[in-house]
């Protein structure tokens, strides 16, 4: 199996960081390959924040669980609340994808690459939709002014990355779901 195949058979998403900060040139080459991601005609309709920030990280990482707390249906925050209590696991590290309108597979794409390039290098990570709860609390503007999201982006998608405190197997894939049509 090429190295490829491997980095995606060992991947698996990870909801435990240790909070040490990957080395630099990791998070640059991580960058890298999620703005080389393909896109519809390459009009590459997004933009890719690294925020290295930890007291913004767990600042928002607060909002998103109070909200959640203070939700009508209390299950996924009791969900989040088995797994350690945080919103993003204490990640050091969080790759924010920006979007224009009506551009989610391009995100999911980016996301994809981000997530690969970080196993790739040894670097555990999930993707993680939940980031866009901060950014819709009421503290949402303030978020948005802190980390530059501009008139005409919203939120994509985020990438938490870092170093795992704990492995995982990867989830068992479904072989059910493939069909061929010959």
């Amino acid at each position: 199996m090429n190295e490829t195949l491997q980095t995606i058979s060992r991947r698996f998403s990870c909801r435990d960081y240790e909070g040490r900060l990957p080395e630099r040139e990791k998070l640059e080459a991580i960058a890298l390959a999620a703005v080389q991601s393909p896109s519809a005609m390459n009009r590459q309709p997004w933009q890719v924040l690294v925020i290295t920030n930890k007291s913004l990280i767990e600042e928002m990482d607060a909002e998103g669980m109070r909200i959640l707390a203070e939700a009508e249906d209390k299950s996924t925050y009791e969900r989040f609340m088995e797994r350690g209590g945080t919103l993003f696991y204490n990640a050091p590290c969080m790759y924010l994808i920006l979007k224009k309108p009506g551009t989610d597979l391009d995100t999911g794409i980016v996301s994809e690459n981000i997530s690969l390039a970080a196993s790739s290098l040894g670097l555990d990570n999930v993707i993680c939709g939940m980031a866009a709860i901060p950014f819709n609390g009421s503290k949402g503007d303030e978020f948005k002014k802190k980390v530059g999201i501009s008139d005409g982006w919203e939120f994509g998608m985020a990438v938490l990355v870092g170093y795992g405190k704990t492995k995982k197997d990867p989830h068992t894939p479904d072989i059910s779901k493939i069909r061929y049509i010959e």
